[in-house]
């Protein structure tokens, strides 16, 4: 009866991989995401477009690249160390253009929480991004959303 109510996890789960920029990008995505502890379906398929348009995936290639992401997000490290590599492998303008891919993973589900800019902005500073930047950033991106 017990194992009917509390199966027993597998011992043998396969490891997480190491974070990458593709990985830690896409953790990120999914952190900005789960900000305001909700995960929809236009966050989901915004962040596959991203991963497609960022990488040159595929449809499929993206979907299984954002599920390693999930999974990474959920048992990895903090925001600072997905930060830390994408500093160390990915340019400042390209950071830049990083920050903007989260502004449309927060403005896909057409509602603008509190706890996802914070989210957004502590991702940002933690990119290096400065506070200059990330002003006209966030105003290219909430200005480019009817209804923002």
């Amino acid at each position: 009866m017990f194992d009917r109510l509390f199966p027993r996890r597998p011992r043998d789960q396969a490891p997480l991989p190491e974070p990458d920029a593709q990985l830690a990008l896409g953790a990120l995505l999914v952190r900005v995401a789960l900000a305001d502890r909700s995960y929809t379906v236009e966050e989901v398929s915004q962040i596959d477009r991203i991963l497609q348009a960022t990488f040159g995936l595929k449809p499929l290639e993206a979907a299984k690249l954002r599920a390693s992401c999930e999974a990474l997000e959920r048992h990895a490290p903090g925001t600072k160390e997905f930060a830390r590599i994408l500093r160390q492998e990915v340019g400042y303008e390209d950071r830049l253009s990083l920050a903007m891919s989260m502004w449309k993973v927060v403005l896909a589900d057409g509602r603008r929480k509190a706890s996802e800019e914070l989210s957004l902005h502590e991702i940002e500073a933690a990119l290096g991004i400065t506070d200059a930047d990330s002003a006209v950033i966030q105003a290219e991106a909430t200005g480019a959303a009817p209804g923002h």
